[in-house]
């Protein structure tokens, strides 16, 4: 069963919440568990109904485990895509005892950048995270956030109780992936490679439940 979700904060954000069959099956009532799906770049065609990401949300929901996923609000070079993910967490907390972050590609860079910067989560799950979101350019005269966002300089500020898991395709050559990576092994981060591309053609299945079981880790 899924519902469809208005997200807070006026960036006319909204997503689709994917509840588990069981907690469908129960009156209503909403499983303990909920994450939180960002999708890949809205400017290439990045929804919430990206394939990676209904992967996941199909191997979740079979653990009982809720999945939102959502869209972005007005492009903004990934600072405000970055506040729609941290205004989804924010709405999963309301209703969930544990949320935790997903995300692919540009929704990768989005979720461990949010995690950095202030979303409340228990873990986050980067598949093929790329090392920069927009122009390292800066006009500090007219707009000093206009350099995008750095993910590499967030990786290190994501604090220590949140489990951190990057997963990657061993031959992406889409996503400057290296630097994330690299990072991620010298902070003792999960790390995971695949034997893939950077869409991870034919290999969602096994790619979803590698996440879905790192993000359960612990519960």
């Amino acid at each position: 069963m899924s519902e469809t979700v208005f997200l807070p904060g006026g960036r006319d954000a909204r997503g689709t919440l994917d509840v588990a069959a069981d907690a469908a099956a129960s009156d209503g009532a909403h499983p303990a568990r909920c994450v939180v799906a960002c999708p890949p770049h809205p400017q290439h065609g990045g929804t919430r109904s990206d394939g990676r990401l209904t992967a996941v949300s199909d191997e979740l929901n079979g653990r009982d485990v809720d999945c939102l996923r959502f869209d972005y609000g007005p492009w903004d070079g990934g600072r405000g895509e970055r506040t729609d993910a941290t205004n989804a967490v924010a709405w999963a907390r309301e209703r969930y005892d544990r949320v935790s972050l997903f995300g692919f590609s540009f929704g990768a860079a989005v979720a461990l950048s949010a995690a950095a910067r202030g979303a409340d989560v228990d873990a986050v799950a980067a598949l093929a995270p790329p090392a920069r979101l927009g122009s390292a350019r800066a006009d500090v005269e007219t707009d000093p956030g206009i350099g995008g966002v750095d993910v590499v300089a967030d990786l290190s500020e994501i604090p220590a109780e949140v489990r951190v898991g990057v997963f990657y395709g061993a031959r992406d050559d889409v996503a400057a992936v290296g630097p994330v990576v690299e990072l991620a092994r010298e902070r003792g981060f999960d790390v995971t490679e695949f034997a893939a591309d950077h869409f991870f053609v034919g290999r969602e299945r096994t790619v979803a439940r590698a996440i879905a079981a790192f993000l359960l880790e612990r519960d």
